[in-house]
């Protein structure tokens, strides 16, 4: 077993775009693999409802050009996860695309491979009769029809797929995988060469955002695993990794302060302890990782469910605003008792922000702001009528009165025009859901070959 392996990751997240002087510091330390998330739901279901990508080709290309010449030219692995931003069987060909097409441009010759994530909706149904299938967190129980709605469903994977390809292809240049656990591809070497589970996925908790846990936030990260802890360093000596970032970069994205689940167990940082080694680097030790009894993965699948138009205004009045709960509603009652036949299949929405836009019924702070950006929302089945519910809604607020109003019209501001902006289809996540399965690998199918 290594003493020491080292993890450069260059960026958060695959098109993001990171420092090339930086990522080259981070080659001249000699890292094992270069390794880069490129997936999340955080942006919401249209990436997988609607074949979109997160970021665009060009940035894509970028990134990938320079960790993959990078990686020739110093005789490293490059690992990626959750290709296009959904990790859909699709968006790993596109970026497995751009890899033979980098190879072809620099002379390369490499031994590449793509792990495919995307599930079959006969697979789905076959786990939801043989009661295999549950909730990811509070969203309904899965059934059937939802599974055959749904545009594409993917699995996320764990590290094992990536441990396969390890094991039978040690030499491999490059892997380019659908959806992931995102810790994955930086996790994974570690957990091929003996080093503690635990310590892996840690690091790669952490390091999977780049060096988003550096004081400033920067991009480009050095993890180095060892059989006590692990260490991480920002490649730009202005961002330095102390106890206190890392631990709060620890607690990211996370539903318990100390119990991270995961494929095949669950991460425990109940005991973890963060050491300042140096002025600019953090230790990390005694995580420790508990194998579940049954090994699950998240599905997440979204389908079309409208089209949505918006229109952006703003309110000044204090009047206004002292009573702008019940104005909002009024509206909203006007639009419908104007088109009555179209309650039951449209929504209008209110995001009001400076009182509760971002946080909802959650924001504990009551008082509204003394001006108001209120986003109308309109969602119906096809986009003509979006637009015409947005803009009735709109002219309701525009001209409605409200008690101890002083002018005669004016109650809102709208800054852009097309007063009511059409964006297209909208989608939901419709399956959000864990499968229990018995076998990691199975699911996942693995192409290699020599580009």
């Amino acid at each position: 077993m290594k003493k020491e392996l080292k993890v450069l990751t260059p960026t958060g997240m695959l098109g993001y775009g990171f420092p090339p002087q930086w990522f080259e510091r981070g080659l001249s330390l000699q890292p094992d693999v270069i390794t880069a998330d490129s997936g999340s739901t955080d942006s919401g279901p249209q990436k997988l409802g609607l074949g979109a990508m997160t970021c665009t080709y060009d940035a894509y290309y970028r990134d990938l050009e320079m960790m993959i010449c990078g990686g020739q030219k110093n005789k490293i692995p490059v690992f990626i996860s959750s290709a296009g931003g959904d990790g859909s069987d699709q968006h790993v060909d596109v970026i497995y695309g751009m890899v033979k097409d980098i190879a072809a441009r620099h002379g390369f010759h490499l031994k590449a491979a793509r792990i495919y994530a995307g599930l079959n909706k006969e697979t789905v149904k076959q786990g939801l009769r043989e009661g295999r299938v549950s909730p990811c967190g509070p969203v309904p129980e899965l059934t059937e029809e939802e599974i055959d709605l749904a545009t594409v469903i993917v699995a996320q994977m764990g590290v094992e797929p990536y441990l396969k390809l390890l094991e039978e292809h040690p030499d491999i240049d490059i892997i380019i995988g659908g959806r992931a656990y995102d810790p994955v591809p930086i996790a994974a070497l570690g957990i091929k060469n003996g080093f503690d589970p635990a310590y892996c996925w840690h690091m790669g908790k952490i390091a999977e955002c780049g060096a988003q846990c550096a004081e400033p936030a920067g991009r480009v990260i050095l993890g180095t695993l060892q059989e006590d802890g692990f260490i991480l360093e920002a490649m730009n000596p202005a961002e330095i990794c102390h106890t206190y970032s890392a631990a709060a970069h620890t607690l990211y994205e996370k539903s318990h302060p100390y119990l991270l689940p995961g494929p095949g167990g669950t991460l425990d940082l109940s005991g973890c302890r963060f050491e300042q080694i140096d002025e600019r680097r953090v230790k990390i030790s005694g995580s420790k990782f508990l194998k579940a009894e049954t090994y699950t993965v998240k599905m997440e699948g979204a389908r079309p469910c409208g089209y949505r138009s918006i229109a952006v205004t703003g309110i000044r009045d204090p009047i206004l605003i002292s009573q702008i709960d019940p104005f909002l509603e009024r509206a909203r009652n006007d639009v419908y008792t104007a088109y009555p036949e179209l309650k039951d299949s449209t929504q209008i929405i209110y995001h009001v922000y400076g009182k509760n836009g971002v946080m909802g019924e959650l924001e504990p702070v009551k008082t509204p702001a003394h001006e108001l950006c209120v986003i109308v929302e309109a969602v119906a089945q096809d986009q003509e009528t979006a637009t015409k519910i947005c803009n009735k809604t709109r002219v309701q607020l525009l001209h409605n009165p409200y008690e101890g109003r002083i002018a005669t019209a004016g109650n809102i501001a709208s800054p852009f025009t097309p007063l009511e902006i059409p964006l297209g289809q909208v989608c939901k996540f419709n399956v959000y859901h864990l499968l229990a399965i018995d076998d990691p690998v199975a699911l996942f199918r693995t192409v290699y070959e020599e580009v």
